[in-house]
């Protein structure tokens, strides 16, 4: 009996919740594997599906967002071995579980530290709650895990949606962490993850004009013209850090929404 040949994985995209091929059919060579090399094709599909998720998303309690990101990290912890296999190892893995967990406590909280009642000289209420920016383009930093985790995590437990572009050297991580997001009750299109050559990409999410905002924390040195890009429609531009874990990241990608309401009799 020959001895047989061991089924390869296939790593694919992450778009609308499923694992699609490249609608253009290339591949690039990672981490000795090849990964799907997105199209701009692939990365515009991934703009219009996040936008069409965001309503559900942010319609949804900030407890039970807060739900789904613990079981997230659940998954994760599940497939610990498999993380690190692609990443730089068990350590990291463990931090980027621990910091999904971290980010998920602060779902149900964001709104009493980050908005406000504010006192007004008249016979009315005056609030001030946070809302999503909409549709946040990441472009992943290092480590691959950790990286991505904590630039991602913050905006999604605000309640937007995310296309991200993974690690062009490490992509396959990514992929890894999207088969727990895809187990782990994240509505489809609320994550969008695209592997490929970053120079390709960038400048097409950058100038996309139903992007509400980009995070050029994996930015390789051409970040000034990824923020003249996105000058066109005047996205938010923030400038993360794979090493950040605070409630104003969360507010980074917030708006700030001033409501009146008159007292009663």
């Amino acid at each position: 009996m020959s001895e047989r040949l061991p089924v390869q994985k296939t790593y694919k995209l992450y778009i609308g919740g499923a694992f699609p091929r490249s609608e253009s059919g290339r591949t690039y060579v990672a981490e000795g594997a090849n990964a799907a090399r997105a199209s701009r094709k692939d990365l515009r599909d991934a703009v219009r599906i996040a936008r069409q998720a965001g309503g559900a998303w942010w319609g949804m309690t900030a407890y039970n967002r807060g739900q789904v990101l613990y079981r997230i990290a659940e998954m994760m912890e599940k497939r610990q071995s498999e993380l690190a296999a692609l990443c730089t190892g068990p350590d990291e893995v463990a931090a980027a579980i621990d910091r999904v967990v971290w980010y998920a406590g602060w779902a149900d909280k964001l709104a009493q530290v980050i908005g406000s009642a504010n006192p007004v000289a008249g016979p009315y209420f005056n609030f001030t709650v946070p809302e999503p920016t909409g549709v946040i383009g990441i472009l992943a930093p290092e480590p691959p895990l950790l990286g991505l985790v904590s630039r991602l995590s913050p905006v999604i437990v605000g309640g937007n949606t995310a296309v991200v572009i993974a690690s062009e050297a490490h992509p396959l991580v990514a992929i890894e962490l999207a088969e727990c997001l895809a187990t782990a009750d994240v509505p489809p299109g609320v994550v969008n993850i695209l592997t490929g050559l970053r120079g390709e990409l960038s400048p097409v999410l950058a100038s996309h004009m139903d992007v509400s905002a980009l995070d050029l924390a994996g930015a390789d040195g051409d970040s000034a013209e990824l923020e003249k890009l996105g000058a066109e429609n005047v996205k938010r531009i923030v400038h993360g850090r794979a090493d950040a874990q605070s409630p104003y990241d969360i507010a980074a990608f917030l708006e700030l929404k001033t409501v009146w309401h008159p007292t009663g009799m």
